[in-house]
């Protein structure tokens, strides 16, 4: 019963930040020399499309924005007001996710030096061929599944590990034509791609 108490209060107080850094968001952000309790976070080479969020250690996300503008981002944030703990901001591009993590305590933000980055998988298709890349520095492994019409048929499954380059090729059968989901799993991310022949 303790747990739940506990799991709730978080939930709400997660739910109120999100809340007011979402209202925060649509009156626009400014840096504000008067307002000392301001991060400016700073990016350059965003794209419009991109995506930037701010998440906790449990994965909640406390804000979501889609850039609007390419070249350079920078934006004020008011993190103290976050409870004492461990933050990361996410940048997701086409092929890679930039993490910055930094942590508030005792209303001090401080952005840690471990920048991170994965990279996505990458799928394309042409004919009846289906290209799987990825980069993995960390010869971090790739789940491929091939599901046919919707994801109850699976038609192939391979993990792929103890490489920096991934690049496989499909040949997809020319008599089974329509609807092909592709769900990869890297980095404890899920990601689906679609395709018709």
């Amino acid at each position: 019963m303790k747990n739940r108490k506990t799991t709730l209060r978080k939930i709400i107080l997660s739910a109120v930040m999100l809340a007011a850094m979402y209202s925060n968001a649509n009156n626009g952000l400014s840096n504000n020399p008067k307002n000392e309790n301001k991060t400016t976070f700073s990016i350059k080479d965003v794209k419009s499309g991109n995506q930037l969020l701010i998440k906790d250690l449990n994965g909640i996300i406390l804000y979501k924005e889609y850039i609007k503008d390419s070249g350079d981002y920078s934006k004020g944030f008011d993190l103290t007001a976050l409870p004492n703990g461990s933050y990361v901001f996410e940048l997701e591009k086409d092929l890679e996710i930039k993490f910055y993590p930094f942590t508030v305590e005792s209303n001090k933000v401080l952005f840690s030096e471990n920048e991170t980055t994965i990279h996505k998988p990458y799928v394309t298709a042409k004919g009846n061929y289906l290209y799987v890349s990825k980069l993995a520095l960390n010869n971090e492994p790739l789940d491929i599944k091939i599901y046919y019409k919707d994801t109850s048929e699976l038609i192939y499954s391979e993990k792929i590990k103890d490489t920096k380059s991934i690049q496989k090729v499909y040949k997809l059968s020319s008599n089974y034509k329509g609807d092909y989901t592709i769900v990869l799993n890297s980095n404890g991310r899920e990601y689906y791609e679609y395709i018709t022949l």
